[in-house]
């Protein structure tokens, strides 16, 4: 591979405007190559750790294999705990859509736990959110109206099969 050229520092906000647009285009692929690029110029970016756990989410719906991994590690870097939180949600919520539109029993089992996983993390972010930010109440609520709406129900434990003495 051909050595990358490095980003200017003073290029960062605009490349941030870019990667925004390339993610409301559709095009997570553009958006993540542009944070990774500002990553390696300012490694605790905030802004762009974000922009960058956003690309990869956006990624599930298009059949991507983004691993667990790639996500906690970007999480890791986040410095707020409100962040690491509410992410932590998003990321729990947007693989549950992704397993409910697989729409395979196992899988609405799996959105199931997801979507109680997100809501586990926007009930812990919710006290931490600045004054006037709401998004962790409403992505709980989101949350809670998939469950109600498509039905969705905990994996019941199997009963241990007992068998009669002889």
């Amino acid at each position: 591979m051909a050595e990358l050229k490095s980003l200017h520092k003073d290029a960062i906000p605009a490349a941030l405007e870019k990667a925004e647009r390339y993610r409301l285009l559709n095009e997570p692929g553009e958006a993540e190559s542009i944070c990774l690029d500002i990553l390696v110029v300012d490694p605790e970016n905030q802004h762009a750790i974000i922009m960058l756990l956003l690309a990869l989410t956006d990624r599930f719906e298009k059949g991507y294999g983004i691993s667990d991994t790639q996500t906690k590690e970007l999480l890791t870097r986040l410095k707020s705990e409100y962040d690491r939180a509410y992410y932590s949600g998003i990321v729990a919520e947007r693989r549950a859509k992704m397993k409910l539109r697989q729409n395979t029993p196992d899988c609405r089992f799996q959105a199931h736990d997801l979507l109680r996983e997100a809501m586990h993390w926007f009930e812990k972010a919710e006290p931490l959110r600045p004054p006037g930010h709401d998004d962790a109440i409403l992505r709980w609520n989101t949350c809670a109206r998939i469950i109600e709406r498509n039905k969705l129900v905990p994996r019941e434990e199997e009963e241990p099969i007992e068998f009669p003495l002889e």
